[in-house]
């Protein structure tokens, strides 16, 4: 990733809702039903949540009978190694565990 489409990365996830919900979705594939009750955060903002994330890439979805199931988008390299997560946008990295829970 570089020049504007980092600035829209980094622009998405400037919010600390944004970042849990990217978190969870390291672990696994979620609904907005599945986000807001995990995170204990209202549907219409975790729909918000995930409009944001989505447009700037970093996100993707896909519909699984009546639901949309949301996942990190597959472009991002994950790296999981002694238990630690980082998201790596290329123009930098995330550390997701050292991020606000």
């Amino acid at each position: 990733m570089k020049g504007k489409d980092c600035i829209g990365a980094l622009k998405a996830l400037g919010e600390e809702n944004r970042l849990r919900i990217l978190r969870l979705l390291l672990s696994r594939e979620q609904s907005v039903n599945g986000i807001s009750s995990a995170l204990e955060i209202s549907a219409y903002n975790v729909s918000k949540h995930l409009g944001i994330l989505r447009g700037a890439g970093l996100i993707t979805c896909r519909k699984e009978r009546r639901e949309r199931v949301y996942s990190v988008a597959k472009g991002y390299r994950i790296q999981l190694s002694n238990g630690r997560k980082v998201m790596d946008l290329g123009c930098c990295s995330f550390r997701m565990e050292e991020l606000p829970k």
